[in-house]
């Protein structure tokens, strides 16, 4: 169909103009600039990443061949040099706050996580993203080894990241920890990377609910033996610590689960402040902390979050919250489709129709249809032959 747009110019329509021309005001992103407009570079990283594109040079080329298109994108064509140029000097804010834009629309249809009660439910952890020292050498990680850390709040309602925030390599979880917004009533899981117990102490104070793995030299006296009889769940006991220092940083009494793993059979010693909910429920909420793990996974090898555009830390930081923004996207895709997407499928199939000219809404709900083409298509053509 001519007259349809294409894949990408329908899901960049999920952006508003309006509310981008205002961030870039809001962070003055055009001040003095020249050439690239700020929602030309914004259009450019984004279709690196669902595209596939891991260079400059693809980017270009890739839009160039598609000069029909680019118009009802709202870009023109581009240099290597005038993107290189906006990714260095453009506030990588711009994007940060388009980020969190989107995780807004995110939210609001987000389905809720799969467990029964109302809480919400969210993991904490970080990844390492490695870099050559040579080429960034302001993100300093080892003495020959560079590398950043993502660190991500990931909802478990509709498995998104609800916020991020990006250091070099040596900001180490704990550090970030206070950093990362929680409110009363919220479940919060996490390895033990993030066990410090004054840290576990004032998420108590704000009626936050943890679940986390307890230190096999934790030092503790059992209160109490709870009877259970769930299968896979070895112990549930009431604890104190008894460590002076662990005493001083957290007094109170804390809820030990000791689980099995049925297929592994390894146990794995959970720690948590919440007395009323079962056992069973406690290890299964820390086994769906597997989720940020899949999404870790997901970024680095569905997106473009291990080879870089650009070598300057705004560079890299813009071309990383453009790739969040691209998994916010295709997750929207995911949760308004009548189709079963799975995330990993969705970002393998987009590359190959961002410029079909096909209705999005009705390709994400039947995405295997084959469309009939003209009459005089469907005529078979009749020889004779004397």
């Amino acid at each position: 169909m001519a007259h349809c747009p294409t894949i990408l110019s329908q899901m960049l329509k999920l952006f508003s103009r309006y509310d981008f021309e205002k961030l870039v005001s809001k962070h003055h992103a055009e001040f003095h600039a020249r050439g690239v407009r700020s929602w030309s570079q914004c259009v450019a990283l984004l279709f690196g990443q669902l595209a596939g594109q891991d260079s400059l040079r693809g980017i270009e080329a890739g839009l160039a061949t598609q000069g029909r298109n680019l118009y009802r994108l709202g870009v023109t064509p581009m240099s290597r040099s005038s993107l290189a140029y906006a990714n260095a000097h453009r506030p990588a804010a711009l994007f940060e706050d388009l980020f969190y834009r989107m995780l807004s629309k995110c939210t609001a249809i987000a389905p809720r996580h799969k467990f029964r009660f109302k809480n919400p439910l969210y993991s904490i952890d970080a990844s390492l993203i490695r870099l050559c020292l040579s080429l960034f050498d302001w993100a300093k990680f080892r003495k020959t080894k560079g590398a950043i850390k993502l660190h991500v709040k990931f909802n478990h309602a509709g498995y998104i990241p609800n916020f991020a925030l990006l250091t070099t390599g040596k900001v180490h979880e704990s550090q970030i920890a206070p950093k990362i917004p929680l409110d009363s009533g919220d479940v919060v899981v996490m390895d033990r990377g993030y066990l410090d117990y004054g840290y576990l102490q004032t998420l108590e104070n704000k009626g936050v609910f943890f679940v986390t793995r307890l230190k096999s030299n934790s030092r503790f006296r059992i209160v109490e033996r709870k009877p259970h009889s769930q299968p896979n769940i070895c112990a549930d006991q009431t604890i104190e610590f008894t460590g002076f220092y662990t005493r001083q940083n957290y007094c109170g009494p804390l809820r030990r689960v000791v689980a099995k793993d049925p297929e592994t059979k390894k146990r794995v010693v959970l720690l948590t402040n919440q007395f009323d909910w079962s056992p069973a429920t406690i290890a299964a909420i820390y086994k769906d902390r597997w989720q940020i793990e899949i999404f870790f996974k997901t970024l680095k090898q569905q997106l473009k979050v291990k080879s870089f555009v650009g070598t300057s830390e705004n560079a890299l930081l813009s071309q990383l919250w453009t790739a969040l923004i691209a998994y916010l996207l295709l997750s929207y895709l995911k949760f308004t489709s009548k189709f079963q997407w799975s995330l990993y499928t969705l970002s393998s199939i987009v590359p190959t129709n961002l410029f079909s000219r096909r209705d999005l809404w009705d390709w994400l709900n039947n995405p295997y249809k084959v469309s009939a083409g003209p009459n005089w298509a469907l005529k078979q053509t009749r020889f004779r032959f004397a």
